[in-house]
């Protein structure tokens, strides 16, 4: 767990920048050695906050690719351990360190999650890539399905 003064997004940030080049591989989440979007989210806790609060069930790659109205398992688990940005998403501003969820069609449940670097930036595993840094750009915004901030540190 990461004992650093300085503001808890700058310590989230440091840390999700540190896993960049970090290959993908699914369900994996060690820095160097390979992590998907969720293991790059549970890699970042770990080194700010500390321990998981829950573990991470088995999923398949494909897992979201039906149609749901019920919340999926990675919005659940987002609900019951990070905070809501509140009010509309479209009016949504990011800010650094926050997570965002993003479901690639609008009949699809959101799938994929990346951090927030700045006002235009994020920072995700891509499938077939590395952990890398990326704009913010209007496609990106478009698919955003959920935006959370991590708690306070304990």
């Amino acid at each position: 767990m990461d004992d650093d003064a300085s503001p808890l997004p700058e310590r989230i940030v440091a840390e999700a920048r540190s896993w960049a080049g970090t290959p993908y591989r699914h369900q994996a989440s060690l820095k160097g050695v390979g992590c998907d979007c969720l293991g790059l989210l549970r890699g970042v806790w770990r080194a700010v906050l500390g321990p998981e609060p829950e573990e991470a069930p088995p999923y398949a790659a494909t897992w979201a690719e039906s149609p749901s109205t019920a919340p999926t398992p990675l919005v659940a688990a987002a609900r019951r351990h990070l905070v809501p940005v509140m009010g509309p998403l479209n009016a949504y501003q990011p800010r650094a360190g926050d997570v965002l969820l993003f479901a690639f069609r609008a009949y699809l449940p959101a799938k994929h999650c990346a951090i927030v670097t700045g006002p235009r930036a994020m920072i995700h595993a891509h499938d077939g890539a590395a952990v890398t840094e990326v704009a913010l750009t209007p496609w990106w915004r478009r698919h955003l399905a959920h935006a959370f901030h991590f708690p306070d540190p304990p």
